[in-house]
Parts: structure tokens; C-alpha cells; sequence
């Protein structure tokens, strides 16, 4: 048999005629026709909102996209993005990649050198940027060769001198455009968009993410064994969408219908709980820390928080306190998520197998959680053996699937991060059999005690649940006997003072007695990267450096 005849027998005649791209124009005409009439809500910086239906979104992306063509963009250029969560944002998020360009989101909590770096990396042709934010431009704008453009989305806040591109104003180009786009047929495996991670440790690298892998994350996002958004849903997504497309939310959104509820600039506890409760919002997702500062903010209040089916929370090490906390005090269910920039993000949501609120649920709730469905995962050992799924072994969380990167952006063959087309995430974790994860530690961040391990997420996680401690975050500190001893540093809740006995007592409860650190800092507040996650190197060079105060047992 040859091997066309072979691939005859296997495709049934007619079966092709389903196989079309996965792209994001789907999404788009999603938004023309079955979602027409769903909303888009903007929260402006001066309490003000905007409305505007799906429709109206979709016919602004067409004068988008005639506009970015006017100015020369063609299929394959990266068109940046400066901007909060907003209608403008949204509509670059479809115009963009529709239009065959590359969707460029620039993290706005960058040094400005850091972010001439990346557009200059990624040799952006345009930049829109939000007007509140052109100061941040304006720091980097002598260094931006390549850009050609950059359109301004409402006043400016500052002159953008020494920028040798066009300057434009977002409203009036829209307004010149025609009112149809000749909308380019899409391959599903062309690029979509771009995102670097934040760059702890050397430079940002970039994450291309195609049409294809966009679309596929989107669906999981929608299953219920995930995030579980529906067209009956209306969401707030706090998590910033120029970071990891806002955990791909605003395209999952925008797929099922469900209204955007889109916080602007202002992301304080008040704000987010007046959005929350005058908008009926009835899934919102951020990072721990903003969902600290609610629960801190709502407490002794009537606030309003019953439009609220589910809460997620990701980005971080979710603490087993604050999961408890919004049930039993709030009676909301928070769900932990875990990703990366790597992940598109999400890679594994701690949805329980049991009722949520079954004491069997509990330890699944808690955990990191379980591997989403089309995302393989196993974990490595130290010797380079995939370690059983026990819930007792450990070993570095590895990862691939159709939305999981197998390279960087520009850059060559990295095996230290890409084996074999898997991704090495660098987190130490067990899985048990049901599939669901638990982080112990980043590799980076573990601590080595007299030959044994000590998980620093497992002491953050048990501080943080005593009354006195807002944060904390738990590094390593050199040691004569030991080699290494953990340092507890923590941020106190409402100016107290450090008990450090009551703080080891409290740890002593929950793990082995030589775990217990016997050094503690008090500081202001832990370093965070741009994107929430705790910034331990800091931590690491002002021990090293003698500004940590600390105090031993």
C-alpha cells in the first residue's frame, strides 16, 4: 500500500471538510453575532464607567485594524500595548491578531529600562499606550529606534520628547478609518501575540503565543474543571491583561459571551468592592494580595458581595488561611490556579472533585491544583527520574501541551528550561493520584538544613495564617552547623509587635520541630516582582548586604 492510499484508509472521506484554523476571528464574529449584546464595562479613574455592547466593540476593532494598516502594519509586526484594563485594551486584544499582527502587551510595573529593552527586543513598529501611562514612555522614549508609532488612548500626562516616532491620537484615527476591515484569512499556527516574563534573573524572555494555542487555552478556561466561566457570568478580571493575556480570560470572556467588568487603573480593595457590588460581578480573578486587601477591607462592613459565585487566585502561593478565610467569613469559594507566562498561563485550577464545601474537598481546595485537562505534567527527582504520583514524593514540576512554550522568543535552544518539549518549571512538588499538585518550594527558593529539605512555602503559608502576620516570605540564611537555616521575615498586621515564641509555637503546630526557624525580620512589606509574585532575591541581597534586622530565639 502506498502511503497515500494508507492515508486514505485512515481519514474517512468528508472528515477534512471540519478542519478549519483555530484563530482568533472566530472570536471576533463571536462577538458580531452570538455575543452581540453582551457588555463591556470600563471603570475610569475618576469613578466614572463606560459601556459598550460586543457589538460596538467589534465594529471598533474594524476601524482598529484599517487604522493600524493605514500606518503600515502588516501580518507577522508586533503592535505593542501600554495599557490598563479597559475597552481599548480589549479591542487591541482581537484588532491585532486578527489582522495578522502580533499582540505585544508591555507590563506597565517595569523599569523603564527593562521596558525599552523588550519593545526594542521584540522590534515593535507601533505602541499604543494608554495617556496616564506616557510618562512611563516618555523615561524610555530616546532609546525606541524602531518605533514608528505611537498612538495616544486619551490625554496625555506628559510630552513624549526624544521619541523619533509619529505621535497619534487613538479616537481620531478610529474616526478616519473605514467602517469594514478586509479581515486576512489565519493559519492557526501564526503568532498571535507576545509576552515576556518579568525577569527576575537576567533578561525578560519572550512567550509567542499562536492562534491555535490562544483558542485552546481559552476552551479550558471555560470548563468547569477550571475556571469555569459561562455566558451567564459577569467578570473581573483584576489581574492585569498585559501580563499572560489576563490568564486568557478576556478572550474566554469574549468566546461564551460573558460581560467584562474592566477595573481601570484603580485596583484598591474600595474600588474593587464598588465594582463588585454595583455591577453584579459574579467571578472575579487576581492575585493573593489584592484578595488579602479585600478581605481586610470588607471586614465589619455591610458590603455586598453575594453577586459572587467564585473568586480565583493565582500568581502566587495562595496561603490555606486566606482560602479558609473567605469561606468561613465571607462564604466564598476561592479557587487557587497555577500557571506561568510559559503556561499561557493556566496550567492546573484546585477545583475539588468532591462538594466544595465537603471536608473531603479541603485538602483538594488547598492544594496548588490539578493538572488541566490537554496539559501533561510529571515531576523529575534530583537524579533525573520521573518520581511517582504518591502525594509523598517530590521532584521539579515539568510540563507540555498544546498552549505549553517550547522555546523562547528569539532566543536558541535553552535545555536548562526546555527538555525534549518539556518545559522545566523550576517548582518542587508532589502530585497525588488523582492528579492534583502540590508546590513545596521553587527550586531557587528551597532550603537545605543539615542534608534535609525545608519547604519555604509551607512556613509562608502557616505564618500567614496567625492574626499578627499580614506576609511573610521565608529565605534561606547561612549557617556554621547547619549550612543553611531558614529566616522568617514578616510584615506585621496593623503596626504590632514581633513575638517571635508565639510565632514558633504557632509553627511548631503544623511542622517538624527543626523546621521551625530560629531567626525572624520584621519588614515593611515584602518585595514583589511586576507581576505579585514575592521577590526573594531582594530578600537574599539585603540579608547579604546586613539590612535585615534580625532577631534569633
Amino acid at each position: 500500500m502506498t502511503a497515500s492510499a494508507a492515508t486514505a484508509a485512515r481519514v474517512p472521506d468528508g472528515l477534512m471538510q471540519h478542519d478549519v484554523p483555530l484563530a482568533l476571528d472566530h472570536v471576533l464574529h463571536r462577538l458580531r453575532t452570538v455575543a452581540a449584546r453582551g457588555t463591556v464595562v470600563t471603570a475610569g479613574p475618576d469613578g466614572a464607567r463606560t459601556r459598550a455592547s460586543y457589538a460596538d466593540v467589534a465594529a471598533r476593532c474594524e476601524r482598529l485594524a484599517g487604522a493600524l494598516a493605514a500606518l503600515g502594519v502588516v501580518p507577522g509586526d508586533r503592535v505593542a500595548t501600554l495599557q490598563w484594563n479597559t475597552q481599548a485594551h480589549l479591542e487591541a486584544y482581537l484588532a491585532i491578531p486578527c489582522m495578522g499582527a502580533v499582540l505585544h502587551t508591555l507590563n506597565l510595573r517595569l523599569f523603564a529600562d527593562q521596558l525599552a529593552w523588550i519593545i526594542n527586543h521584540a522590534e515593535d513598529r507601533v505602541i499604543l499606550v494608554d495617556g496616564s501611562l506616557t510618562p512611563l514612555l516618555a523615561r524610555s522614549a530616546g532609546e525606541l529606534g524602531k518605533v514608528e508609532h505611537v498612538v495616544v488612548i486619551g490625554e496625555p500626562a506628559a510630552a513624549l520628547d526624544g521619541l523619533r516616532a509619529t505621535v497619534h491620537d487613538y479616537e481620531t484615527l478610529l474616526a478616519a478609518a473605514a467602517e469594514r476591515f478586509a479581515w486576512p484569512a489565519l493559519e492557526e499556527r501564526q503568532a498571535a501575540a507576545l509576552c515576556y516574563t518579568s525577569g527576575t534573573t537576567g533578561d525578560p524572555k519572550g512567550v509567542l503565543y499562536s492562534h491555535r494555542s490562544t483558542i485552546l487555552h481559552s476552551l479550558c478556561v471555560l470548563t468547569t474543571d477550571a475556571i469555569g466561566i459561562g455566558g451567564r457570568d459577569r467578570v473581573l478580571p483584576v489581574v492585569p491583561m498585559f501580563h499572560a493575556n489576563a490568564w486568557g480570560i478576556p478572550y474566554a470572556a469574549a468566546l461564551c459571551g460573558a460581560g467584562l467588568v474592566l477595573p481601570g487603573p484603580d485596583l484598591s480593595p474600595a474600588a474593587v468592592v464598588r465594582l463588585i457590588e454595583e455591577e453584579r460581578v459574579t467571578m472575579a480573578a487576581g492575585v493573593p494580595t489584592i484578595w488579602t486587601g479585600l478581605l481586610h477591607h470588607v471586614a465589619g462592613t455591610d458590603a455586598d458581595l453575594s453577586s459572587l459565585r467564585l473568586v480565583v487566585a493565582g500568581g502566587a502561593a495562595v496561603p490555606e488561611s486566606l482560602i479558609r478565610a473567605y469561606q468561613d467569613r465571607l462564604g466564598l469559594r476561592l479557587l487557587q490556579a497555577w500557571g506561568m507566562t510559559e503556561t499561557s498561563p493556566l496550567a492546573s485550577a484546585a477545583a475539588p472533585l468532591h462538594p466544595w464545601d465537603a471536608d473531603e474537598a479541603w485538602p483538594q481546595r488547598i492544594a496548588t491544583g490539578r493538572v488541566c485537562a490537554l496539559v501533561e505534567l510529571r515531576i523529575v527527582d534530583g537524579d533525573g527520574e520521573e518520581a511517582p504520583w504518591d502525594g509523598e514524593a517530590t521532584g521539579e514540576v515539568e510540563v507540555r501541551g498544546p498552549w505549553i512554550a517550547s522555546a523562547y522568543y528569539g532566543v536558541g535552544a535553552d535545555p536548562e528550561r526546555f527538555d525534549g518539549g518539556w518545559l522545566r518549571t523550576g517548582d518542587i512538588a508532589s502530585v497525588d493520584p488523582d492528579g492534583f499538585m502540590r508546590i513545596t518550594d521553587r527550586a531557587k527558593d528551597v532550603i537545605k538544613s543539615g542534608g534535609e529539605w525545608i519547604s519555604s512555602v509551607a512556613l509562608e503559608n502557616r505564618l500567614m495564617g496567625h492574626d499578627s502576620v499580614a506576609e511573610a516570605a521565608v529565605i534561606a540564611m547561612p549557617d556554621e552547623r547547619w549550612s543553611e537555616r531558614p529566616l522568617a521575615c514578616v510584615v506585621l498586621r496593623d503596626g504590632g509587635e514581633l513575638d517571635v515564641a508565639e510565632l514558633r509555637r504557632h509553627l511548631g503546630e503544623a511542622v517538624a520541630a527543626w523546621q521551625v526557624p530560629d531567626a525572624f525580620a520584621v519588614i515593611d512589606e515584602v518585595p514583589k516582582t511586576s507581576v505579585g509574585k514575592f521577590d526573594k532575591k531582594k530578600l537574599r541581597a539585603a540579608l547579604a548586604d546586613g539590612q535585615l534586622d534580625v532577631v534569633r530565639s
